[in-house]
């Protein structure tokens, strides 16, 4: 099991470690967003899609079928990789390893916050982090990965 653990923890900062712009600018979010947007499209998925830097929205999508509950945990999701500068899926897997719970004794107020999956650190080399990309509505993994493969999708275009 603690293998298991400690293997999703290496892909998740795998995640991190690869996926690194060489600029992000408000064009860069509307088309990283666009292209998320496409794709829940073309999957039939109704999530919520955002990109902030803190409290400034970049790009916002509610696909049909989202609730108004992905609101907050856009808001939380988001919250957290802004705060911590990772995704929430890595700092779920390893608070999890260390069976801590961090909402316990007012460390993260989970009103505030939360560890769901789901919403990924843009990373620009030589600056570090400066926006979150979060989805919301699906599980934790499927909306961690839909983030993921779209950022890979993004840099991977001539534009992106």
């Amino acid at each position: 099991m603690a293998e298991t653990v400690q293997s999703r923890i290496t892909e998740l900062q795998l995640h991190e470690e690869e996926l690194v712009f060489p600029g992000f600018d408000h064009r860069d979010a509307w088309n990283l967003g666009s292209l998320i947007t496409s794709q829940a499209i073309a999957a039939g998925h109704g999530v919520a899609i955002d990109i902030r830097r803190h409290n400034v929205v970049l790009f916002r999508c509610v696909l049909p079928g989202a609730t108004a509950d992905q609101e907050e945990w856009i808001r939380r999701k988001s919250a957290s990789t802004l705060r911590f500068e990772r995704s929430t899926a890595l700092l779920s897997e390893e608070f999890a390893a260390k069976d801590f719970d961090p909402a316990q004794g007012g460390w993260l107020a989970p009103e505030d916050y939360t560890l769901a999956g789901g919403s990924f650190p843009v990373r620009v080399q030589g600056a570090g982090v400066v926006a979150a990309v979060t989805v919301s509505g699906l599980s934790s993994d499927d909306d961690h990965r839909l983030v993921v493969d779209s950022i890979r999708e993004f840099l991977r275009t001539p534009a992106g």
